[in-house]
Order: structure tokens, then C-alpha cells, then sequence
């Protein structure tokens, strides 16, 4: 590895293992510390076995002012001082890196386990667990208070209805919600550790599963890592096609975000209509390639399917009708003054917690902070093509429905701007083989928000390493605190304007 001061690198841009600057560790902290105080953010920070019987950190580094990212690595032995107490960004992928690793950061002010596995590397266990008491999801020291009069209320794993599980823990006085702590996990599938030795003929599903929302979002950020690894130039008409197809996605899921926080607090109409209107917008998708959610669509090279002139046509006229109908469907709400009574004070999460988390995406934007790949890390048709940022600055329910708004609005004017100028030729380039020894971090902005890939390959060109972070990860912590001080008959609201995915946390 190189040493000496990190350097900057681009999204979307393979570099060689030996050019990531290799630092010791106090070099490794002062990098980190002295970004996050200089706008600077922590975007993944992950571990790999380093040598001898060491793991080797990574962290990669965002500047959004600058459109700047920075990857350097350290390596550590059975402990390291942590991160956490001087950033609190660190605080989830710590707790990550000592579950996986069996590396403890000494000093976490909550170090616990994340996702509940038992470490890649057999005998280092960081919770000193035997074979009689294996770490099983749930299973924790949780936060507790104690007073007259407070009280503990658990929610999950196992929910009324369709949904995903996971489990709320609140410490309450009346209906006050002073703590609220999240634990997840019951869903880890280790997509991570069997995309090592890829890309193969299982890769591609594995992406197109780990979030199943977000099935185009995940996958054109595998593909873009994919292309950049083995030099791969996509055609212009692909592009487009991908970013309709990622566009499709955001509109879809806001569409039914707004329709079911308009359901959390009992107003049918909007309710009613973007639930059918959601459904709208995926079956626009399937027009392009047969699938909802846009699996077989999006692919290294390129996409698998083209519009021909009939379903671009269908695709402009059903785009238009669907325009109309959230337009009445969200003004609506709107209109409704009990609504924006119940929406105005909820859940606040001010700029500086929520600058000091690392949030991304709807969740960031509604605290007035700028930060959204399409524009300050853009790759694809966004490089030519820009949608302006939305944002709110109150971070309260209202303000992440609000966002979500202003970019249904937005991603329609891209989609309808991109079909007129539709470029003709191929939708799809040869891959070759990808390059040996190298590593590339790849962005896209996801509908929750910012999605980031980090591959790194071994001498045969297969994936040594690959790294997924959701905006999940980023954002858990922020529902967290948009609960303190709120009434626990809100928390539904609440985590309904987050929206945050299980699986994607898992993985």
C-alpha cells in the first residue's frame, strides 16, 4: 500500500490497490477527524483481513462542496480508540467493523451488535460469546431509564401487516418519548460475503434482492463498478434508459410514501388515490422491461431491453395521465389543515444533528442540507443532465413529504425531458474482463438517497471485497432521534416520512 497523505478520486473511477494510501493509524484518525470538522462526511468505512492476523480499515471520505471523495486504509490488530466519540458518523459502522471482525474500538460509547452474525474471522469474537450463548437478533443490553412513572414500550419484531421486521424499544414518561433504540438484524442474509469471488451468474439476483424497492438503484451502482473495473464505456440511449428507469423508481415509492403518511393520520382520500397511483408509475416500469420493479433491466454494459416508438408513446401518454392524478392527489393534502397540523411539528431533526449523524437523501435535503449524487457526484446522463436539488430546512414530517413532492415533480420534468431527446443507437457494450488488483467506489442516488458500492478486486480480476452501503445505514439513527421528545402515538408518522429499509440494512 502507499503511504503518505490521502488523494482525492472520482465517482465511478477504478483505481490500483497499490495507489490508496496506506496510513498509520493515528494519520488514519487525524484524516477522518479533519474531514468531518471541514465539511467533510464519512461515507463507508469498512474492514477486510489485512496482514498477518490484522484487518485492514477502509474509509472513503465525501466533500459534497467539492464533489470530492477521498479512500485511504489503515491497519489495526485487536483494538483500535474509536472513532465514535469524536464523530458520530462513525457510531454504525464501528459497531459494524467490531461485529464482522472481531476488532473492538475501544471507547464506543454503545458498542453492540448490528446485525447479530458471527464474525468472518472464526475465533475473534469482539462480544466474547461462547457455543452455548450464540448471538441471536434481539438479544441485547438495551438502554433503560428509571423513574416514577416511566415506562418501556416494545414494538416487533413481528408487525400487524405486511412488513419487514424489526424492533423499537421506547423509554417513555406518559405519552413522551425520551429514548427510542432500534434494533434490526433479523433479516441478514450475507449478500456481502457471497458476492466475494464474483461477479458471477448469481450476482446480478443478489442485487436486485437486497432491497427490493430499490432494485434499480442497487443494480445500476453494481453495474457502474462493474464498467468502470473493465474499462467499459456504456452508450448514450443506455444511460438515459437507466436513469428513466431510476427516475420510475424515485416516483413510485414517493407516490406511495405520500399516500401512506396521508394514511397514518387518517386522511383516506390521498390514501386511496396514491396507493392506486403507485401502482400507476411501477407498471410503468414493467412497460419497459416486464417487471415492476425493473429486475432484467438494468445490466454491465448497458440495459437488456429499448423502447421502441409505440411504448416510448405509451410511455409519454401514461407518464402525463399519472402526472395529473398525484398532482390532485397531493394538493389534497396539502389542502387539508389538519393534515399540516399533524405534519408541521413532528419529528424534527435539526441541520446540525442531522450534519453530525451523516444522514442522506429526503431525510438530509429536509434538513436544509445539500447533498444528493445526482449532483455532486454525478455519473451517467446526469454528468449532461441535471435535476435541480430539493430541499426544506425544518426536518420535520412536513418537510421530508414536502422533499419528496418537489422531486416527483422533478423527476417527471427529467423522464419527459429524456424521452423527447431519446439518442438513437445501442443499449448495450461488451464487458470484458475486470482488472486485477484495483478498487472503485460507486454512486448513485437511490429514492431514500445515496447508494455506494466499494469493490475491490484480487490478482484474477474476481471481487476480493465488496462493500454496500444503503442510505439505511446512514439514516436509522435519525428516526432514532426524531422520536426524543415526541409523542409515542407519532412514532407511526415518524417512520413512515424515514421510510428506511430493513433488508437494505441487513444485506
Amino acid at each position: 500500500m502507499k503511504t503518505g497523505a490521502a488523494s482525492f478520486i472520482r465517482n465511478g473511477d477504478a483505481v490500483a490497490l497499490a495507489e490508496i494510501p496506506g496510513l498509520d493509524l493515528d494519520d488514519f484518525r487525524e484524516q477522518i477527524l479533519q474531514s468531518c470538522e471541514n465539511n467533510g462526511r464519512v461515507m463507508a468505512l469498512f474492514g477486510q483481513p489485512g496482514g498477518a492476523d490484522n484487518v485492514r480499515l477502509y474509509v472513503v471520505l465525501a466533500n459534497d462542496t467539492e464533489g470530492q471523495l477521498t479512500l485511504c486504509s489503515t491497519e489495526v490488530a485487536a483494538r483500535y480508540p474509536a472513532l465514535t466519540p469524536a464523530c458520530a458518523q462513525a457510531h454504525w459502522f464501528e459497531r459494524e467493523i467490531a461485529e464482522q471482525w472481531g476488532v473492538l474500538p475501544e471507547g464506543h460509547p454503545w458498542l453492540k451488535p448490528i446485525r447479530f452474525h458471527h464474525s468472518c474471522r472464526p475465533g475473534h469474537d469482539a462480544w466474547n460469546r461462547s457455543a452455548e450463548t450464540p448471538l441471536r437478533p434481539g438479544v441485547t443490553d438495551f438502554f433503560t431509564m428509571t423513574g416514577e412513572e416511566v415506562h418501556e414500550v416494545a414494538v416487533g419484531p413481528v408487525h400487524a401487516g405486511i412488513i419487514e421486521p424489526g424492533h423499537f424499544r421506547f423509554q417513555c414518561h406518559g405519552e413522551k418519548v425520551y429514548h427510542l433504540e432500534i434494533s434490526l438484524g433479523y433479516q441478514h442474509r450475507g449478500v456481502e460475503r457471497a458476492l466475494v469471488g464474483g461477479p458471477n451468474k448469481r450476482t446480478i439476483p443478489y442485487l436486485e434482492t437486497l432491497a427490493g424497492d430499490t432494485t434499480v438503484g442497487h443494480t445500476l451502482a453494481h453495474c457502474e463498478a462493474i464498467e468502470a473495473l473493465a474499462g467499459c464505456r456504456v452508450p448514450a440511449r443506455a444511460q438515459v434508459l437507466r436513469a428513466i428507469a431510476v427516475e420510475l423508481e424515485r416516483l413510485a415509492n414517493h407516490t406511495g410514501d405520500l399516500g401512506a403518511l396521508a394514511g397514518d393520520v387518517g386522511y383516506l382520500p390521498t390514501a386511496s388515490y396514491c396507493g392506486r397511483i403507485r401502482g400507476d408509475l411501477l407498471n410503468l416500469t414493467a412497460l419497459i422491461c416486464g417487471s415492476r420493479f425493473g429486475r432484467g433491466l438494468v445490466r454491465p454494459g448497458g440495459v437488456l431491453f429499448d423502447l421502441d416508438e409505440s411504448r416510448q408513446s405509451q410511455l409519454n401518454e401514461r407518464l402525463e395521465q399519472a402526472r395529473k392524478d398525484v398532482t390532485n392527489a397531493v394538493n389534497l393534502l396539502w389542502d387539508a389543515p389538519s393534515v399540516r397540523s399533524r405534519f408541521e411539528n413532528a419529528g424534527p431533526v435539526s441541520r446540525a444533528t442531522a450534519l453530525e449523524l451523516g444522514l442522506v437523501g429526503v431525510a438530509a435535503r429536509a434538513s436544509g442540507i445539500e447533498r444528493d449524487v445526482r449532483a455532486q457526484f454525478p455519473s451517467g446522463i446526469y454528468r449532461f443532465a441535471q435535476i435541480p436539488m430539493s430541499l426544506y430546512h425544518t426536518g420535520t414530517v412536513f418537510a421530508r413529504a414536502h422533499v419528496r413532492w418537489m422531486e416527483i415533480q422533478r423527476s417527471l420534468a427529467f423522464i419527459f425531458d429524456q424521452l423527447q431527446g431519446l439518442p438513437e443507437g445501442p443499449v448495450r457494450a461488451e464487458i470484458g474482463p475486470l482488472a486485477s488488483n484495483r478498487a472503485v467506489i460507486s454512486l448513485t442516488e437511490g429514492w431514500r438517497g445515496e447508494i455506494c458500492h466499494v469493490a475491490l478486486t484480487d490478482p484474477a480480476g474476481k471481487f476480493a471485497h465488496y462493500k454496500v452501503v444503503d442510505p439505511s445505514f446512514h439514516n436509522w439513527m435519525g428516526l432514532a432521534l426524531a422520536l426524543r421528545n415526541q409523542q409515542i402515538s407519532d412514532f407511526p408518522l415518524c417512520n413512515k416520512s424515514f421510510n428506511l429499509s430493513y433488508c437494505g440494512h441487513d444485506l
